[in-house]
């Protein structure tokens, strides 16, 4: 905050060195919520956002991240795949084209599970779960497009203006109430840098994680089959403690806020996942040291896994380390950005501790996996 401050007045001139520090920031909110629990007034998470911009204006860019850039310029994606390719995790699948029809639920499944075909399985499962619970859910297949979040985290904040008008005019032609991602970057995207940016999208923005919980709750889905298995869940950093929708003060002192418009942390989605987990049956649910708000960051945000992998994956395995402390035999979470990282780390380290998502679990507990 000190260098921030003395860039902003004109005291520090940005460096390499100094930039390759904000670079490493994983943006994952953790210094935001120990702060604030003595000091309300600090936005840090913003200001490193605002870091990164300032990086980028000033021609301080990396080229990990460029190629980030470009990808998304050319086939509307972060991970330099083709656009025509988007929609092909669908094939198959009867689902509706809200290109073509009306629907109440718009499904929206983001870059890195449209592309990985590791975590195809999870993806397929948890739209077919709504469709075979009678909701008028629809995707946009091929024609959907990057939320634009990365791009604004590492920098490149006008590059999500676009895509914010993209989705926004798409969900109003698909006429839906109700927006649906499984990704968590996309969720925190939708909830909190659209509106911080202006830009609302008139729909109820939920997780899947949400929904289905939100189905089993009301008897629709009814997990049946035995999973004995121990596991652990670790929190997304962007599904939980940035998770919280944005809340604009328009006061000049921010030490007279009102605690609802304070981004503590602590109201993200926390319980959903954790209550799916509970919900199967033989789950044993144990948790990690460090939870909900003050979970330790997988290391695959804020464009570190592209810049400095080997930070990422040093980050993903202190995380590893503290799962199986727990003596579980799985760690589950809701990211697929999460997932993708941990199983690489625990395939370098010949960890034995399996990596799974929530609904991978409840698959299995339903017939399907």
């Amino acid at each position: 905050m000190i260098m921030a401050n003395s860039l902003l007045e004109n005291r520090t001139d940005m460096t390499d060195a100094l930039s390759e520090i904000v670079y490493r920031c994983q943006l994952c909110g953790a210094c935001q919520v120990s702060c604030q629990a003595y000091r309300d007034d600090i936005d840090l998470s913003d200001v490193l956002l605002e870091m990164r911009s300032h990086c980028v204006e000033g021609g301080y860019v990396q080229a990990e991240h460029l190629d980030i850039i470009e990808s998304m310029k050319r086939e509307d994606n972060t991970m330099n795949m083709l656009k025509s390719d988007r929609g092909n995790w669908a094939e198959g699948l009867d689902i509706p084209d809200i290109n073509k029809q009306k629907v109440d639920v718009l499904f929206h499944a983001g870059c890195r599970y449209s592309y990985d075909e590791d975590l195809r399985d999870t993806l397929r499962f948890s739209i077919s779960l709504l469709l075979q619970n009678g909701i008028k859910v629809g995707i946009a297949g091929r024609d959907e497009s990057c939320c634009g979040g990365r791009a604004y985290e590492i920098g490149y904040q006008g590059e999500m203006k676009n895509y914010s008008e993209d989705m926004a005019s798409r969900v109003k032609a698909s006429g839906a109430k109700i927006l649906v991602t499984p990704c968590s970057d996309c969720y925190y995207t939708f909830k909190y840098l659209y509106p911080k940016n202006g830009r609302k999208l008139g729909v109820e923005v939920l997780h899947i994680t949400e929904y289905i919980d939100s189905l089993i709750k009301e008897g629709a889905i009814r997990p049946g089959k035995k999973v004995p298995m121990r596991v652990t869940y670790h929190d997304p950093c962007h599904l939980g403690r940035r998770g919280e929708i944005y809340k604009e003060w328009h006061g000049d002192d921010k030490l007279m806020r009102p605690v609802k418009y304070k981004q503590s942390g602590k109201y993200g989605i926390f319980d959903p996942p954790r209550d799916i987990l509970k919900s199967i049956p033989g789950v044993d649910l144990v948790e990690m040291e460090r939870i909900r708000e003050y979970s330790w960051c997988c290391g695959s945000g804020g464009g570190v896994y592209e810049y400095d992998p080997d930070f990422a994956r040093w980050t993903a395995n202190d995380r590893l380390a503290e799962a199986m402390a727990t003596g579980a035999e799985a760690l589950v979470t809701a990211c697929p950005w999460c997932e993708r990282l941990f199983k690489d780390a625990a395939a370098e380290s010949n960890s034995d501790i399996q990596i799974y998502d929530v609904c991978d679990l409840l698959a299995q507990s339903l017939g399907v996996l």
